[in-house]
C-alpha cells in the first residue's frame, strides 16, 4: 500500500490547542511512515482505497496528521473538529483515538501510549469534585497516605459480617474501606442492607474513638440505573461510591460526578484494564485511562503498586499513571492515586519510597491475613504508614509495634 504524503506532516508542530495529539507504539514490517499514515487515515477521513467523495478541503480540515516518527513511536494529531463533546463525549473520543486501528491487518501491533487534549475539549469536563485535597479534608488527614482495606473474602459475607470487618478495620486505624469489584447486590449481601450495616459500623468507630473512616460502596450497574442506585446508597448512609469504570463506561463516572445530588467521593476501580493495558505491543496504556477518569470526575483511581504488589506493572508505568492523576497542566483537581493488589504492611516502605505520600494504600489479604486477625492487620498497616511517613526504617519501628512485627515476620 502506498502512503499518501497528504497525511504526512513530519517535522511540523501540531497546535496543542487545536488538536488531540496521540502517541502510538507500532509493530509492523511496513515502512513506519506507511503504517502511521494507515492509522491516521483509518481514524479520520480515509478508508482502504481512494474515494470520489474525499477532497483536499475535507482532508486538510479533518484529516489526521503524522507529525513525528521516532523509532517505533508515531505522533498523530487529530483536529479538534473531529470530536463531538455535546453528544459523543469519551465514547466518541475513544472511537477516534483507539478505534478500528487495532484491527488493521497490515499492522502486527499498535498501542496508544499517551494522549493530550486541547483546552476546548478539556473545558467540556468538570473533573473531580473532591480529589486528593477533598478526601484528605473529609478524613482529617492532611499529610500521611490514606490507608484502607478491601473486604475479604471478595464475596460471601453477610451484611452483618461485612460490617464487623469494617468496624474492626476502623478500630485498627484504617481511613478507608471498599467493596470488591465483584460485589454488587447478591442475595447473600444485598446492597441496601450492606450500606446500612457499614454506616452503623463507621458511626460506632467514630463514637468510640473519634476516628473518621469512609467506605466505597460498589454501585456499578447499567448506565440508565447508576445515578438512581448511587442516590439510594447515599441516602442510606454511603460515605463514598465505587464504579468499575471499564465495565460500566467512562460516562458512568461522569454521570455521577456531574450530578448535583451526589455529594460523596467517587472511587474508580480499573477491573478488566489488563485486557487492554498489559500487552506492551497491543492496546492502550493505563495513563490514557487515568487522564480520562480525571476528566470525567473520578476522585480516586487504582494506578497499580509500582512493581511491589501482585499485579503486573513496572514502577515507571505506574508512575506515569500517578502523574496523569496529578498533572498540574490539566485544569482539574488532582485525583487520589490508589495502590491496591497484593499489598501488605511490609510493602509500604518500598512503595512510599517510589510513590511518595500522596497516595491511598489498600490491602485486603494484607489486613485479613494477619495472624492476629483484622484489627491487628489494620493496626499493622497503619503502623507501616506511620513509619514510612516519618522516614523510620520498618525494622526499627517494628521493635515496639508488635502488629507490624508480626506482619513483617509473616510477609516481609
Amino acid at each position: 500500500m502506498e502512503y499518501s504524503n497528504k497525511y504526512l506532516h513530519l517535522g511540523e508542530e501540531a497546535d496543542p490547542d487545536a488538536n488531540v495529539i496521540c502517541k502510538y507504539k507500532i509493530k509492523t514490517q511496513m515502512d513506519m511512515r506507511e503504517a502511521a499514515v494507515a492509522i491516521a487515515t483509518e481514524q479520520s477521513t480515509g478508508t482502504w482505497t481512494g474515494i470520489a467523495t474525499l477532497n483536499d478541503k475535507i482532508l486538510e480540515q479533518y484529516g489526521g496528521r503524522v507529525t513525528d516518527i521516532s523509532g517505533n513511536i508515531a505522533t498523530i494529531a487529530f483536529p479538534e473538529e473531529d470530536f463531538s463533546m455535546d453528544i459523543g463525549g469519551v465514547p466518541q473520543i475513544l472511537s477516534v483515538i483507539a478505534g478500528n486501528l487495532f484491527g488493521l491487518e497490515s499492522i502486527q501491533g499498535v498501542r496508544l501510549e499517551d494522549v493530550s487534549f486541547p483546552r476546548s475539549i478539556l473545558g467540556e469536563f468538570k473533573g473531580p469534585k473532591f480529589g486528593i485535597e477533598g478526601m484528605r479534608s473529609i478524613l482529617k488527614r492532611p499529610h500521611k497516605p490514606l490507608v484502607g482495606t478491601i473486604v475479604k473474602p471478595k464475596i460471601g459475607l453477610s451484611p452483618k459480617g461485612y460490617a464487623e470487618y469494617i468496624y474492626e478495620s476502623g478500630m485498627g486505624g484504617l481511613t478507608n474501606g471498599k467493596d470488591d469489584e465483584t460485589l454488587s447486590n447478591q442475595k447473600f449481601c444485598p446492597l441496601e442492607d450492606r450500606v446500612v450495616a457499614i454506616a452503623e459500623a463507621i458511626d460506632r468507630v467514630k463514637q468510640e474513638t473519634g476516628h473518621t473512616m469512609i467506605h466505597a460502596i460498589n454501585v456499578s450497574t447499567n448506565g440508565h440505573q447508576i445515578v438512581e442506585v448511587a442516590e439510594r446508597a447515599q441516602e442510606l448512609g454511603a460515605t463514598e461510591l465505587m464504579v468499575d469504570v471499564l465495565t460500566c463506561g467512562f460516562g458512568a463516572v461522569q454521570a455521577l460526578a456531574e450530578d448535583p445530588s451526589i455529594k460523596v467521593p467517587i472511587h474508580v476501580h480499573r477491573t478488566m484494564h489488563g485486557a487492554m493495558t498489559r500487552n506492551p505491543e497491543l492496546g492502550i496504556a493505563m495513563a490514557v485511562f487515568s487522564k480520562l477518569v480525571r476528566m470525567c470526575g473520578g476522585d480516586a483511581l487504582h494506578v497499580g503498586t509500582f512493581g511491589v504488589g501482585k499485579m503486573k506493572g513496572r514502577a515507571e508505568e505506574d508512575l506515569a499513571n500517578q502523574q496523569a492523576c496529578v498533572d498540574p497542566t490539566m485544569p482539574y483537581r488532582p485525583v487520589m492515586p490508589v495502590c491496591s493488589g497484593g499489598m501488605h504492611p511490609a510493602l509500604i516502605e518500598p512503595l512510599v519510597k517510589i510513590a511518595g505520600l500522596d497516595i491511598q494504600v489498600q490491602a485486603g489479604g494484607g489486613v485479613a491475613g494477619h495472624p492476629g486477625g483484622v484489627r491487628d492487620g489494620a493496626r499493622a498497616m497503619a503502623q507501616a504508614v506511620d513509619a514510612a511517613s516519618a522516614g523510620i526504617p520498618f525494622i526499627e519501628y517494628s521493635k515496639d509495634h508488635k502488629e507490624l512485627h508480626e506482619a513483617i515476620k509473616k510477609w516481609g
